[in-house]
């Protein structure tokens, strides 16, 4: 077996990519965490303030989600590079790969180049009939020091 690749963000989380495991994208294989703080953010979806869905549009959602992501993780003393998981549920797994790019670009406006370990899944509904899709974070605030 190979060594792992890995790279430190900011000397804070390690980010471990494999060199014998397909090169990732948008994601990282796995995250080793520092010592700190852990922060569970619950569901995010791209509504406004008053709960209000505002658009159809897949990537809209996204971007309004993860800005809202960025607004908790803010208030919980955190920032995007204390991000280890996403979990992304979607409604349609194809019009989430026929964004890629224009999700790619939203992705990077909100959390910059670090990518946490993430998941993608594909599910009938959620809980707002309106949401297309949802984030899910857990963040590892590293401890002072």
């Amino acid at each position: 077996m190979q060594p792992s690749s890995s790279n430190r963000h900011a000397g804070r989380h390690e980010l471990v990519n494999p060199p014998d495991l397909p090169a990732p994208v948008g994601f990282s294989h796995a995250v080793v965490a520092a010592p700190g703080k852990l922060v569970f953010l619950g569901g995010h979806i791209g509504c406004d303030r008053d709960g209000r869905v505002a658009s159809d549009s897949l990537v809209e959602q996204f971007d309004q989600a993860a800005a809202n992501v960025v607004r908790a993780l803010s208030a919980a003393g955190a920032t995007p590079e204390d991000l280890v998981q996403m979990l992304i549920y979607v409604t349609s797994a194809e019009d989430y790969r026929a964004n890629l790019r224009a999700l790619g670009e939203c992705y990077r406006r909100h959390f910059g180049r670090h990518y946490a370990a993430s998941a993608l899944f594909e599910v009938s509904a959620l809980f707002d009939p309106q949401a297309r899709v949802e984030l899910v974070c857990t963040v590892v605030v590293p401890a002072a020091g």
